[in-house]
């Protein structure tokens, strides 16, 4: 992977905490911004799936600043700090996952189908009686799932628990817990950390199962189980946001926008 020239050449003379904190200041500012919005959209809206959307964004550039910069932080706030919101961003994600697989789902349905256009989610009309039965099915269980993940949602940001992150987040919006090390130069501590996340990055893809990839899952999934076929893909999509987020602490750093490529949803 190539790497951008401005990565190593970052600030020279500003320190690593001056370009950490206001980074978090801001994304703690993005989630409690978040948060307002999901609390005056209300429950059941359009809005609500936009404002927890914003939540999960925040949380995720929070957490994966707190895992890639950790030496920079007083480690055990972080490490707490990371868990609860994991939880958080994991909690939120239920409904949003749901309705992206039934949509992934019945694009594909219809694919196989012959129906050269999708159609609109939950539409049947046009597939074959089978394929519209196993439409019909997809729509029913991933509907019930996705109510039911919206209600964990709901329950999970009405919890004492969920109080308790969002105070923390609130303090992180003024005030970051440095460690000593944050007192050094970003070039010496902060961009070296960025990339480590990069080749930890580089070296995932290049163990990517790629040969095996080039085939349709068959007998051999339902031997090893499709989860460890999957399981690489997923840690090679889990480190690329984190390479993302440190890029764009970096840039931030730089007073530049966040990097042009957008290679994930926020």
């Amino acid at each position: 992977m190539q790497r951008p020239e401005n990565t190593v050449g970052i600030a020279g003379q500003e320190l690593a905490g001056e370009i950490l904190a206001p980074y978090l200041h801001e994304q703690a500012g993005e989630f409690l911004r978040g948060l307002r919005l999901h609390r005056e959209a209300g429950p059941d809206n359009q809005s609500t799936e936009e404002a927890a959307l914003a939540l999960r964004a925040a949380a995720r550039r929070i957490s994966a600043t707190l895992h890639t910069f950790r030496p920079l932080l007083d480690p055990a706030w972080a490490d707490q700090l990371r868990a609860e919101l994991a939880w958080l961003s994991g909690t939120l994600a239920g409904e949003h996952a749901c309705s992206a697989r039934l949509a992934r789902l019945l694009d594909a349905l219809h694919r196989l189908a012959g129906s050269r256009v999708p159609p609109p989610r939950g539409d049947t009309g046009t597939l074959t009686v089978g394929a519209a039965r196993a439409g019909a099915l997809l729509d029913r269980q991933l509907t019930l799932a996705r109510t039911r993940a919206h209600s964990a949602a709901l329950q999970a940001l009405g919890s004492s628990r969920f109080h308790a992150v969002a105070d923390a987040v609130a303090l992180l919006a003024s005030e970051v817990p440095l460690a000593s090390a944050a007192a050094a130069h970003a070039c010496e501590v902060l961009a070296p950390a960025a990339l480590d996340a990069e080749d930890r990055l580089d070296r995932a893809v290049a163990a990517l199962p790629l040969a095996r990839a080039a085939h349709p899952y068959n007998a051999e999934a339902l031997v090893q189980e499709s989860e460890s076929q999957d399981s690489p893909w997923h840690q090679v999509r889990l480190l690329l946001r984190l390479h993302r987020y440190a890029q764009e602490v970096l840039h931030h750093g730089l007073g530049e926008p966040e990097p042009p490529e957008r290679l994930l949803a926020a």
